[in-house]
């Protein structure tokens, strides 16, 4: 058990702290080969931080925010008489860089945005990630931030942004005026359990220990970060979408999160959409969802 839980705490402590080089990461559990499957349980994930290798086309200003974890970078692009602003965040290994296309619709539709990285990844400060619960801070000093200035302000979350997006609601108090959220996952052991399914390996006990070492290694409670139970805290009204061939957040874990969510809820899936953005394969259907749901505000 003692050597168990030794590989655990290497695995979980690969898997939230990032390296400092621009080497290639491990690829996703979906796409590794047998070779590959191997030496990830072997040696555990390699993750450099992400960067953001292209800039907006639109005009923006670099943004200093602090946060708890560390100082925030985000980009904030204003456009003349806005309906209010779009927060967007991005997903676990990702950075802000990677919502451009969607904030480039939302300054069509008359929205100012604000991308931020979460502290890790990034412009942001550190190399460490917890997978939702610490970056609930971050959405949290970002929003905040925004709310300081005219307008009101919507979230525009993806995975791990979305989960954290529901946290800093349910536990920190945030009150944004609407969220739109892709594919939150259900909780960190149901996350931790996926990983392991897609590499064909028992998620029993390993999953388990991931989540326990995962969050005494970072300072809290891993198996207390669930989106399902935020939900049930949230009045916000929200926007909930998904991806019906999503090999990581499950129809049964997005099923439960949409049923508690306690304020006005909308739900959009995106037939044959993994986890991915969902205007690579249905850019229309997401253009008219989203403008739909904020019209309807």
């Amino acid at each position: 058990m003692g050597l168990l839980n030794a590989v655990a705490f290497f695995h979980a402590w690969r898997f939230t702290h990032f390296t400092a080089d621009s080497g290639r990461p491990t690829g996703s559990p979906e796409q590794l080969t047998l070779a590959g499957k191997l030496g990830v349980l072997a040696t555990g994930v390699r993750t450099p931080k992400a960067r953001n290798y292209v800039r907006p086309t639109f005009p923006y200003a670099t943004v200093r925010l602090p946060s708890p974890n560390g100082q925030l970078e985000s980009w904030y692009g204003a456009v003349p008489r806005a309906w209010g602003t779009v927060a967007l965040f991005p997903g676990y290994t990702s950075s802000k860089s990677q919502l451009l296309h969607e904030a480039g619709y939302f300054r069509r539709l008359g929205y100012n945005v604000l991308l931020t990285d979460f502290a890790g990844s990034g412009g942001s400060a550190g190399y460490n990630c917890t997978v939702g619960y610490h970056e609930a801070a971050d959405v949290a000093a970002a929003v905040r931030w925004l709310q300081r200035r005219p307008g009101p302000v919507f979230i525009y979350a993806n995975s791990m942004g979305a989960v954290a997006t529901l946290r800093a609601e349910a536990e920190l108090g945030l009150r944004p005026t609407a969220n739109l959220l892709e594919c939150p996952y259900g909780s960190m052991l149901a996350t931790a359990q996926s990983r392991f399914h897609s590499i064909g390996v028992p998620a029993f006990p390993m999953a388990n220990l991931l989540v326990f070492w995962g969050g005494a290694a970072n300072g809290f409670n891993a198996f207390a970060l669930d989106a399902t139970a935020y939900a049930a805290r949230i009045p916000t009204p929200t926007l909930l979408l998904w991806g019906t061939a999503d090999p990581r957040v499950t129809l049964p874990e997005t099923d439960a999160i949409f049923a508690a969510l306690a304020g006005p809820k909308q739900r959009q899936d995106f037939p044959g959409s993994g986890h991915e953005p969902y205007w690579w394969k249905h850019e229309a259907l997401w253009q008219r969802t989203v403008a739909r749901f904020l019209n309807g505000l």
